[in-house]
């Protein structure tokens, strides 16, 4: 097959006006950027209003491996399947931080025939939404330090201080540092750091926004840190709010852009999927709900990560209802999760995983199977799809299939990123046939639940841990979170996506662990509360052979080596 990067510049591109129009967007609500992209005016929410609400679906996934199975491929390809079949199918993704483009994962522009195009624009600044979280996120840094070195009016705790600063840039040396030395001009010496931009609070607020006022208030909730009597200091109070606002006000209109097939796609924010709630915008889903017969949405890496939030996070906060869920899983992910094979990324695939061995898939398959329970634990229809690979055997194949079967839920083995939106035309029908089934849909948990019970009941029935462990420092935060009045938020566990568990190096569904808490943070702004699990970094390294030594511009002034 050609490379991706061949496959987008060589597919035909429609004007944009027309991918608009397909949804029903006037060309009044479009602000080009170039030829490869628009921004969606927020006028859009209202003037869909009285279209008839599109099918709502989720993509998630198996716990993957370090090299990612599809999810992006999968939902794209979804999406042009509907067209195929003569149905309006809108895409609906995050924008992809450069930091993985950069470091070992690469783009997220799904892939061969089922890819958004041109990747190059979407996996580098696009229409620059990742600069202005950045700016807005380091602005309000700029305003806590300024504020302490003014006479510190408001009383905040240097050692209390919560905000840091963010980079979309994979940068090891970051994350701990101290601020302020030099002169007596130059600030107050702290320790501080920097996490990835995809990861900030800032991101996550824009994602959850259903407007721009809302913007503006869920910034001034924002918490930055606290006195030394333990009170909260907020955006708001430090007058910080209004000029992120204006920063981040072209940011939270969504992206359109289009499919190697033309399907339509709403590119939106970039929250990470196992740091931040890793989901798309709202915004995005209530434009693209009502310019579609299914409006196709992902959330990042497993059930258990992105889909969880994606259900307890933004469903609540949206008050949109899913209509189903397609899990993604491929032959060399639950191979993996026999535990009998060490896939890295960078480095070669084993020897033996392409060997048939439908007995490992099997073993693999418990991970698929608590997937599965995890999706209906929120009362919502489960479809696996298989993403096919070429090295695939028949009898592993089958082996999921069966599984499927076993478990009671609809499987198809889907072929989009060879043949585009008519090789997953028998998934788009499975999907198609489970949005049909009565919505039974629930969050996980009550509102009224404290905050540890709330982790305590992810972490068992999502994890399959034995309970949690909170440590001291974690402790204490729950406690001063709790007097703070957040009590009643969602939480968003960050943990690692490549195990159930917090230890990555444990595969399949295991038993008879426990979750550590080490740390707790509150995003008052986004409305959740961020416990830290395990090893967990807020700002990703790069690795050993970084993808950024592969690209560059030829002489031809175009880019290459962009994966």
């Amino acid at each position: 097959m050609p490379s991706d990067l061949t496959i987008s510049r060589s597919a035909p591109l429609l004007p944009l006006d027309r991918i608009a129009a397909s949804m029903g967007i006037g060309e009044h609500l479009l602000e080009p950027y170039g030829k490869a992209a628009a921004k969606i005016s927020l006028d859009a929410i209202g003037e869909l209003d009285d279209e008839p609400r599109g099918r709502y679906v989720v993509v998630t996934a198996i716990t993957p491996t370090p090299l990612g199975e599809g999810k992006t491929t999968t939902t794209v390809g979804l999406g042009q399947a509907f067209g195929v079949l003569g149905r309006r199918g809108v895409v609906a993704i995050r924008q992809p931080s450069m930091g993985p483009t950069f470091g070992i994962k690469g783009g997220a522009a799904g892939g061969g025939y089922s890819q958004v195009t041109p990747m190059e624009a979407l996996n580098l600044h696009l229409t620059g939404d990742m600069h202005a979280v950045t700016a807005a996120h380091n602005l309000l840094a700029a305003m806590v330090g300024n504020h302490i070195h003014q006479g510190n009016q408001l009383g905040l705790d240097p050692h209390a201080i919560t905000w840091g600063r963010v980079l979309d840039v994979n940068d090891r040396e970051l994350r701990n540092l101290v601020t302020g030395l030099g002169g007596r001009t130059d600030g107050t010496p702290r320790q501080s750091g920097f996490d990835i931009t995809a990861a900030s609070e800032v991101m996550a607020v824009l994602a959850l926004s259903s407007s721009l006022q809302d913007l503006r208030e869920c910034i001034g909730r924002i918490v930055v840190g606290y006195t030394r009597e333990g009170e909260p200091v907020t955006a708001e109070m430090l007058r910080a709010a209004g000029a992120m606002t204006v920063i981040l006000s072209e940011a939270i209109k969504p992206n359109l852009m289009q499919t190697v097939e033309q399907t339509p796609v709403l590119v939106h924010c970039g929250p990470f999927g196992n740091i931040a709630h890793g989901n798309s915008s709202i915004v995005a889903d209530r434009i693209g709900i009502r310019g579609a017969d299914y409006l196709v949405t992902e959330a990042g890496f497993g059930a258990d990560m992105g889909a969880e939030r994606f259900f307890n996070i933004k469903c609540r906060t949206s008050g949109l209802v899913p209509d189903a869920a397609v899990i993604v899983a491929t032959v060399r992910a639950l191979k993996a999760h026999s535990g009998k094979y060490r896939i890295v990324a960078g480095r070669p695939l084993p020897d033996d995983l392409f060997e048939e061995n439908p007995d490992d898939v099997r073993i693999g398959a418990a991970n698929l199977r608590k997937q599965i329970a995890n999706v209906r634990l929120h009362g919502v229809t489960p479809v696996v799809a298989l993403n096919a690979f070429p090295t695939d055997h028949a009898s592993e194949r089958q082996a999921i299939l069966d599984v499927a079967a076993e478990e009671g839920v609809r499987a198809a083995v889907s072929t989009h990123y060879a043949d585009g939106g008519k090789g997953a035309v028998p998934l788009a029908e499975a999907v198609a046939d489970a949005c049909e089934e009565p919505s039974q849909f629930r969050f996980l948990y009550d509102d009224d639940l404290s905050l540890t019970d709330k982790i305590d009941t992810i972490a068992r029935q999502v994890y399959g841990a034995d309970g949690i462990d909170v440590l001291p420092a974690a402790a204490r935060a729950l406690e001063t979170y709790e007097k703070a009045g957040f009590g009643r938020l969602p939480v968003c566990i960050a943990k690692t996506h490549l195990s159930l568990s917090a230890d990555p190096a444990l595969k399949g569904a295991p038993t008879g662990w426990r979750l550590p808490v080490r740390e707790v943070r509150a995003s008052a702004g986004a409305g959740f509360v961020y416990p830290i699990c395990g090893d967990m970094r807020t700002m990703p390294a790069l690795s050993k052979t970084p993808a950024a030594e592969q690209i560059d511009i030829d002489e031809h002034g175009q880019i290459v080596g962009l994966r």
